[in-house]
């Protein structure tokens, strides 16, 4: 009843409109290019808009029983005349009567409620799209996984396979293949596979056990009310979130303190520095004040002896004053005869050290004579060489 009294509403409002075309084909007619293109624009974004709506109750009415919604009956019908509205929007202007549109569109309230019903449905699929694709990948990875157990396995029995049978089954003077060597080879892969294929049942068995001890657990859970709920869930999320900022704050204060230590290390690093200058300044200041004191002593000392000296010299000093205080001049004859007598002893001595040394050429040649003389006896003679030899 409802659908029919819009549609009656709908054609009422065609034969209201109808006055109003003319008047907007002569708009229509007045306008210019750019005005046409302009509103031919927003026709298209206003129907691609629409377009979107009606795709989107579509799902909606598909998805959900109209009986079961909780809007007013004018909502109800609201989908379907969506659909009606872009049919009869062609042929009506802009200037569509405010009461018309109330009673055939939804308002904004209703159609963020089934954009937002709409966009978690979409969330769940998407959540059930992911998981399903996970589950197949990790299908897929145990599969890929056993196919290469698998191959890995293929591979380590045909390398065994050729080294204990190919090669090292093979007769020598035969050139063949050992018949028992190759039975005795199955008989101990079938023996490995049966203790694998024992191995794996009781592995089977166990993991049997844990999981019907698993479930008799979750459903003494259930009947002792110990079940998370969504609500619990919730809670641990909050935790979760509460101590993951706490993490954070952590990591920011563990941040800084390691920057607070990296600036400590560097101020430390340089009054290290300064430290092992100064040190080194001090050590050497002690060195130069030991070397100074050093020094020092030997100055003194030298300057006793030094004293000494100088009061030896005062004394000289003063009996050379006293000396030269009691001297007298000689008179000049006697002076010059002085002078004289001086010169002869020196020509004298010169005269003397001429003679030395002709005599001392001379000796050098005697000796060298007599050395020759004393050479030619002895080889003329060597008797007499044996004799003062022996004596």
């Amino acid at each position: 009843a409802t659908v029919n009294k819009l549609f009656k509403m709908a054609e009422t409002e065609s034969l209201s409109s109808r006055s109003t075309q003319d008047q907007q084909e002569k708009d229509v007619a007045n306008m210019s290019n750019e005005q046409l293109h302009k509103e031919v624009e927003e026709l298209v974004r206003a129907n691609a808009i629409l377009d979107n709506e009606r795709s989107m109750f579509e799902k909606f009415l598909k998805r959900v029983d109209p009986k079961d919604l909780a809007f007013t009956s004018t909502a109800s019908a609201a989908p379907s005349m969506s659909m009606m509205d872009t049919r009869v929007s062609r042929k009506k202007s802009k200037t569509r009567s405010s009461s018309t549109e109330r009673l055939l569109k939804l308002n904004a309230e209703q159609k963020c409620d089934i954009a937002q019903r709409e966009l978690e449905e979409l969330r769940e699929e998407i959540e059930k799209l992911e998981e399903e694709s996970e589950k197949i990948l990790d299908n897929f990875k145990a599969v890929m996984e056993e196919a290469d157990l698998r191959l890995a396995e293929m591979r380590k029995a045909s390398y065994e396979f050729e080294r204990d049978i190919v090669k090292g089954a093979v007769n020598p003077r035969t050139n063949k293949v050992i018949a028992e060597r190759v039975q005795r080879y199955f008989d101990d892969k079938l023996r490995a596979k049966d203790a694998l294929i024992e191995k794996l049942r009781l592995k089977n068995s166990s993991l049997k056990g844990q999981v019907k001890k698993l479930h008799q657990q979750l459903k003494q859970k259930e009947e002792m009310g110990e079940v998370l709920h969504e609500v619990d869930f919730n809670q641990l999320k909050i935790e979760n979130s509460q101590y993951l900022e706490k993490i954070e704050e952590k990591n920011q204060d563990l941040l800084r303190l390691k920057l607070m230590a990296g600036n400590t290390l560097q101020v430390l690093n340089s009054y290290k520095k300064k430290l092992h200058t100064l040190t080194q300044e001090s050590n050497r200041l002690k060195t130069e004040i030991t070397s100074r004191d050093e020094l020092l002593i030997r100055i003194e000392s030298e300057t006793i002896v030094v004293e000494e000296e100088r009061a030896k010299a005062e004394v000289v000093n003063k009996r050379l004053r006293a000396q030269l205080a009691d001297y007298k001049v000689p008179g000049v004859m006697e002076y010059v005869k002085e002078k004289a007598d001086l010169y002869e002893l020196n020509r004298l001595v010169k005269s003397w050290e001429r003679k030395v040394e002709i005599a001392d050429m001379a000796l050098k040649t005697h000796h060298k004579t007599w050395d020759q003389l004393k050479r030619a006896s002895e080889q003329q003679n060597p008797w007499r060489r044996a004799a003062l030899e022996a004596s």
